[in-house]
Order: C-alpha cells, then structure tokens, then sequence
C-alpha cells in the first residue's frame, strides 16, 4: 500500500510539472495557455496508445527475443509454471535473448498479454533456486502492471523534455513576448530534471515492490539477493550491446552502465540496498533460503 500510494503521488508531481510546462509553452509559443497544454497531453496521449499495444513486440524485436516452446527450453517453463501456480497467474510467453549478458525482463501491457525473457548466459550462471527467485521478480512486475506504469510514466517524463527543449532554443535565439528568456531557460533546466528524478523515482519503487512480492510469491528472498549479486558482478563486467538504454528499466539489473555521476540517474536502485531489504525480510519472516 505505500508503494502505490508513493507512485500515485509521484505521478501527481509530474502531471503537474506537466501542467507547468505546457502552460509555459502555450503561453510563448501560442499566446494560449490551454492549447498548449492540450497539445502536448495529445503527443502524450498518442505515444502511449503505442506504447500499449506495440511497446512488447518493440521491445521483443530489438533484443532479437526468440518465443520458445516447453519443448525448447523445458527448465524455463517448470520454474515459471511453478511460480505461477504459487502466485494464481495465467502462464505468459517465455522468450529467451541469445547473449553473454545475464538478465532477464518482462513486457507485455497486461498478465494476458505479457512475455518474460530471460537470456542465455542467466541461464548458465544461475541455480535453479536463484532463477526462480528472477522469475518470480519478474512475474510480480507483470502482476501490478508495472510495464504500463512505467510507459506512462518515462511517456510524461519525455513529453516534458521535449517542450523544454523547445523553451530552450526559444529563448536562446527567440524573442519571448515578455523579454523573460532567463525564466524560459530556468524552466527549461529545471523542470525537466526535476520530471526526470520522478521518473526515476517511480521506476526504483517498483522495483523493491517487485523484488518484496517476488520473494513472497515463492518465500525465498534470499535466492533472490543471491541472484542479483551475481547479475551485478556479470553486468559491469559484460554490458549488454544491443537495444535501447531507453528500456533499461525493464530488466532486473541495469544492463548499461554509466560511470560516475550517470549512476545517480539509473533506473534502478542500489543493488546494495536491494539486497539488504530482502536479507532482512528472510530473517523477519524466517524464509531463509
């Protein structure tokens, strides 16, 4: 309940940031506030009526995801049925992503639609135990729709970049109505950091909501904290070198790595802290595997 009450106020800011720059835009672009705030929640409206129904074959192509049978990879299939069965859930489609990078991600726009994927090497270098500890991780984001949330929201966040950007060159080669171009500029800076840190915020909430659920799903947080320990280590030293840095969000660990200050901005939270959330779950709740 507080996870969701926090990523309902998370999205509240940023639609209102949302309000903020689409008032500034229809105010210096078309002498009308309200226009340009509907313009811009119709760019909004659009890209997410795509991402909805296509984002999962997008997303499946630029990975070069294959759709396997049971009877291709039957390993996959018994773990994951099994953590369906434990979690009453429909069995998705399971794809499997030919890489020396270990991850694993879920898309799909609802638990009917939806498709996991897990590549080669994370079948390689993963137990049984710490696969279904993934798994289960990744059932529970297809479980509270965490693919659409986070579409809606990175599709906010990126209308909001967009109109900034426009304020921007605006004010550093137009003439605003007022001759306020410092106030265009600081608004263009700011609020599209600040529509950023949201995001970033929403996406990091669920991912510690689906790593508390997962492990619930088959009591075993422990297999889980081991599971991304190692996902970590494999990933810094193997980034992954195909897709979008654009859908990092959809996988267990970030598979592309920034240095420095880009790590404040990564999708995803410590995996530090992740796994001391969930070696204290194991000894609240006594699943200590």
């Amino acid at each position: 309940m507080h996870a969701n009450l926090r990523t309902m106020m998370l999205f509240f800011v940023l639609i209102v940031l949302f309000g903020i720059i689409g008032w500034v835009v229809g105010t210096y672009f078309f002498g009308d506030w309200m226009l340009g705030s509907l313009v811009f929640l119709g760019i909004a409206a659009a890209i997410n009526i795509v991402s909805y129904f296509y984002s999962s074959k997008i997303v499946l192509w630029s990975y070069r995801a294959k759709i396997v049978t049971p009877a291709e990879a039957p390993r996959l299939h018994k773990i994951v049925q099994d953590i369906c069965l434990k979690a009453d859930m429909p069995m998705p489609k399971l794809a499997i992503v030919k890489t020396a990078t270990p991850n694993a991600f879920a898309t799909g726009r609802n638990k009917n639609n939806a498709v996991v994927a897990v590549t080669t090497s994370l079948l390689d270098i993963l137990s049984d135990d710490e696969i279904k500890g993934v798994l289960s991780h990744e059932m529970a984001h297809v479980k509270d729709k965490d693919i659409l949330i986070m579409s809606v929201a990175a599709t906010i966040a990126g209308a909001i970049s967009f109109a900034a950007r426009m304020l921007w060159w605006n004010a550093m080669f137009g003439r605003s109505r007022d001759g306020n171009a410092w106030l265009l500029l600081i608004v263009a800076i700011t609020v599209p950091i600040a529509a950023l840190l949201l995001q970033l915020g929403i996406s990091r909430g669920r991912e510690y909501k689906a790593d508390y659920e997962g492990s619930m799903i088959i009591q075993r947080p422990l297999s889980l904290a081991r599971a991304l320990e190692k996902l970590e280590d494999a990933n810094k030293k193997r980034p992954i070198d195909r897709g979008n840095p654009a859908s990092s969000s959809l996988f267990i660990v970030n598979p592309f790595r920034g240095q420095g200050i880009f790590n404040i901005f990564s999708t995803h939270p410590p995996i530090k802290e992740r796994v001391r959330r969930l070696e204290n779950l194991a000894q609240e709740t006594g699943f200590l595997r």
